[in-house]
């Protein structure tokens, strides 16, 4: 399935176009996604911090960065969210707990503060047209019935509490799923008192799905690959 035309797929950066000294980009980014800390052809775009804003684009006077149409985009660690050339993309769980697993994830949904942009995406995977059930995926309304957490929103003060018990209540082993730049980084709300610069600083994170929001495409893509469903090269 193709992204649609009005969507926006994964940002690119071209280095080679990148004049010397050249912060243009970087200093444009409100989210501070952009990372510029060597020579010429070191930038870098962190899409755990990017909300798919064009600020960049508008700002860079070469032209060098563009908005592809690659949904794929998720991925196992924080650090290969913010690569030169595209994404790592998430490999597979490892086998032990594919195995526990089975053919079935059964995940609870935690809105830790968001605006509820993600979790519209996320409800959106329900539809005919994604239909996540038919691949053993569904979302359930306990924790105790779950094998993992789908979190949204940069977690903020007053939900802390709340993710902690919630997963605590999932039994182990338990997956943690991260969706979105808040989920992440805290997007646009990081670095306030208010919150806590996404879900990582409060627990451990298994899949980080960048996007504000994600696509569908995005996180269906990402869940089959932590599933080991899909298993083309990183590019």
């Amino acid at each position: 399935m193709a992204m649609p035309e009005n969507v926006r797929g994964r940002p690119v950066i071209d280095t080679g176009r990148c004049p010397d000294g050249c912060r243009a980009c970087a200093d444009a980014c409100p989210t501070d996604a952009i990372l510029v800390d060597g020579g010429p052809g070191s930038a870098r775009i962190d899409l755990g911090r990017c909300v798919f804003c064009r600020d960049c684009v508008e700002g860079c006077p070469e032209g060098a960065i563009t908005y592809g149409r690659d949904h794929r985009m998720a991925s196992r660690t924080r650090e290969d969210l913010a690569l030169s050339e595209g994404v790592k993309l998430a490999a597979a769980l490892e086998r032990k707990m594919l195995k526990l697993l089975g053919r079935s994830l059964k995940l609870r949904h935690v809105s830790a503060g968001d605006c509820s942009a993600c979790t519209a995406e996320l409800q959106a995977l329900g539809n005919v047209v994604f239909d996540l059930a038919r691949f053993g995926v569904q979302f359930v309304a306990s924790p105790r019935h779950a094998d993992g957490l789908v979190v949204t929103g940069p977690v903020t003060q007053n939900m802390r509490l709340a993710l902690e018990k919630t997963w605590k209540a999932v039994a182990s082993p338990r997956l943690v799923i991260a969706v979105g730049a808040c989920a992440i980084s805290g997007g646009p709300f990081r670095g306030l008192s208010a919150v806590h610069d996404g879900v990582e600083s409060v627990v451990p994170v298994d899949l980080f799905v960048p996007g504000c929001p994600p696509h569908p495409l995005t996180l269906l893509d990402g869940l089959l690959r932590l599933l080991g469903r899909i298993e083309d090269s990183p590019r």
